[in-house]
């Protein structure tokens, strides 16, 4: 493993920092988790995330270059470095539309690869695409990833960018609610603010509906949770608001791409693949350079209740997988991480900025 300097922190996570590669001298960014293996629950995840990313290789997904655990157990995930995150970048100016069409394109480019692998990002924000000086755009943070079409409930995702079908508690929801979180970026993209500002759960569900309208019959039959059903069936009924009224202004295959994106219900909402063939993107849209994934993402471990001590010699295992060191020697490094041939002196290299 290359030795590093540590120089500056990033913005777009929580310690997360920027620091150069003394061999190489490439930038790379540094995500530090800390106590991963305090909780079964915090060492599955952060398990998931280092099988997502050492499994998911594609241009628009973020790119593990390097992984090692600290003596005191902290993780640190290395990628390569991108100058700034989408949302920053929306705070600081207006996008034309040459970048938003380019933006969005490489976001559906990397979610059509992703759910064709079975596998929903689950927290897709403007802070989890990160873009370069060259406008390359890598979507990151699959913490939250989950298998395709489960029976997942509860809430996830941050809240303006949560499809409607997570907070109508449906039993199942699949890659759609992705494509609802991409829908929600482009139009912040297109009108430089979120489109469904919630205040908390209940006032997000009800601004999309100021949009949407009330939700048709046949979504408002799939809703499990009593109390939820009561809540959608006591709201005052809202027709649509027509896009093209909403969006006034804004190109008219921007507006029609739009509403496709942000569909009520999400079995007839677009897909990333579907949404990459529309004449909105055909600047950019080759169907000959828009991949999918080999196989499937093995989801095997997924839902294992398993003690931290487990999950701990998996996560060793996948380190030393991950640096093509023999598997076999994974007990070797329980209880002292930098011993190894692999990550020998490592600690030192990483400096804390002052």
């Amino acid at each position: 493993m290359a030795d590093m300097l540590i120089y500056n922190l990033l913005g777009w996570v929580l310690s997360a920092y920027s620091a150069k590669d003394q061999l190489t001298g490439m930038n790379v960014a540094i995500k530090k988790i800390m106590k991963p293996f305090s909780a079964p629950v915090l060492a599955k995840r952060t398990y998931r995330e280092l099988k997502l990313l050492k499994a998911l290789m594609h241009e628009n997904i973020i790119c593990l270059s390097d992984i090692f655990i600290s003596p005191l157990e902290d993780i640190y995930f290395v990628t390569e470095l991108l100058g700034t995150d989408l949302h920053r970048l929306l705070q600081s100016r207006p996008l034309e539309k040459q970048f938003i069409q380019y933006f969005l394109y490489q976001i559906l480019r990397g979610l059509k690869y992703v759910h064709s692998a079975g596998v929903i990002h689950r927290d897709l924000k403007p802070s989890n695409i990160l873009i370069n000086e060259n406008c390359d755009l890598k979507i990151c943070d699959f913490g939250l990833a989950r298998i395709q079409d489960p029976q997942m409930t509860g809430y996830v995702s941050t809240r303006y960018y949560r499809a409607p079908e997570i907070m109508l508690t449906w039993q199942k929801y699949d890659v759609a609610v992705d494509v609802w979180s991409a829908g929600c970026i482009f139009a912040e993209m297109l009108e430089g603010k979120p489109l469904f500002p919630g205040k908390d759960h209940v006032h997000q569900f009800s601004i999309i509906t100021e949009l949407l309208g009330t939700p048709p019959e046949d979504v408002i039959a799939t809703i499990c949770s009593e109390n939820t059903l009561r809540f959608v069936k006591n709201l005052p009924k809202c027709e649509p608001v027509p896009f093209s009224q909403r969006f006034a202004g804004q190109d008219p295959q921007a507006i029609d791409l739009l509403e496709k994106m942000l569909t009520f219900d999400p079995r007839k909402r677009i897909t990333a693949e579907e949404a990459l063939s529309h004449p909105y993107l055909a600047p950019y849209h080759d169907p000959t350079d828009e991949p999918v994934a080999p196989e499937k993402f093995d989801w095997s471990f997924n839902e294992a209740d398993l003690p931290v001590d487990t999950w701990k010699v998996m996560m060793y295992s996948e380190i030393l997988d991950f640096h093509n060191v023999d598997n076999t020697d994974t007990i070797n490094y329980l209880g002292t991480p930098l011993t190894g041939p692999v990550l020998e002196g490592q600690e030192a290299a990483y400096t804390q900025p002052q």
